[in-house]
């Protein structure tokens, strides 16, 4: 009796196992593709629970008439179109102006900020470099004011920064003698140096962590290959540091920068509800635009447009930056 070759395949079919290509092996793969997307569905609904759920809601508020008659049930609130937008850009009324004003001292904090974060972060990361007796506490150190937690460091800096009893007065006037008298650091015009000082301190180990991460990937012998040409410490930071860091500082002046932008915390902490003029940051003028003058369609309004605004520079950030990245890539 002859055994035709079909017959090992009709005995491994009669034991149960399945074929290739059957239904039950193709749902085996759609589970495994579809495992992680499964285990990221948690966050993905708390993060359109936290963020994307408030910013529709926000983006409706802006076209009503939302004040404090309507806060109990803002939906039946009366629509008023793009009234709340036209308020806050009409820069000839006082609305508009205040806004306005608002936001020129936030661009010129932003960018004296941001610029010094960087600035001395980067200095930092690169003398950290060296090896010497205590790095590693020293590191440690410049990391303080980045672990800090927002509300201690602000508060002692409000104590420091007192008229009568503050150290920052108490240094620079008592001891140093550098002023005819105690400046007051957290009214007036001083209280925009105040806030860039406070925000500066707890900014730039943030951008030391990051760049000193960075310079990580820099091969040694480049800058022993420099060394013997006859290349000095500038010329080494300017012509292999700096353009080797061009990645992370892209992505780390972008980050600072919205951070900064967007602070709302620290200068919250040190002045209150009302901030003064020249530290009128936006944040805190759309939070007294909201909930002092208790009118949300204008304060909503004003969000919106700090939303529009920030993505627009982050646009063009990264359309800059990755052009000449190409550029310099080519």
């Amino acid at each position: 009796m002859t055994t035709t070759a079909a017959e090992p395949a009709v005995r491994k079919n009669s034991s149960g196992a399945a074929p290739p290509g059957t239904p039950r092996r193709r749902t085996g793969r759609i589970r495994r593709i579809g495992l992680p997307y499964l285990l990221l569905l948690p966050a993905l609904v708390l993060e359109l629970l936290v963020h994307l759920v408030p910013m529709v809601i926000g983006i409706v508020m802006s076209f009503k008439q939302l004040t404090q008659f309507y806060i109990r049930d803002w939906g039946t609130a009366p629509w008023s179109g793009l009234d709340n937008y036209q308020v806050s850009v009409d820069f000839d009324a006082p609305v508009g102006e205040a806004l306005l004003h608002s936001f020129l001292v936030t661009v010129g904090f932003t960018l004296l900020s941001v610029g010094l974060c960087w600035l001395i972060g980067t200095a930092a990361a690169v003398f950290m470099q060296d090896t010497f007796r205590g790095r590693g506490l020293l590191r440690t150190l410049f990391l303080v004011p980045y672990a800090l937690p927002v509300y201690t460091a602000v508060i002692t800096w409000v104590f420091m920064f007192q008229h009568d009893n503050g150290l920052v007065n108490h240094v620079l006037h008592d001891q140093l003698h550098l002023t005819d008298q105690p400046s007051f650091w957290l009214i007036g015009d001083n209280s925009f140096w105040a806030l860039l000082t406070v925000s500066v301190w707890k900014g730039w180990p943030f951008a030391f962590l990051i760049v000193m991460a960075g310079l990580q990937n820099i091969p040694g012998e480049l800058y022993e290959a420099a060394a013997l040409d006859g290349a000095g410490m500038w010329q080494q930071i300017r012509r292999i540091t700096l353009p080797s860091l061009r990645p992370v500082n892209q992505v780390l002046v972008l980050v600072l920068f919205l951070w900064t932008f967007n602070d709302f915390n620290t200068p919250y902490v040190m002045f209150g509800k009302a901030a003064p003029q020249a530290a009128d940051l936006i944040s805190v003028h759309i939070y007294q635009a909201s909930f002092v003058t208790w009118n949300f369609g204008t304060g909503s309004a004003m969000s919106v447009l700090l939303l529009l605004f920030l993505l627009l520079v982050t646009g063009v950030y990264l359309a800059v930056t990755s052009r000449g990245r190409r550029t310099a890539d080519a």
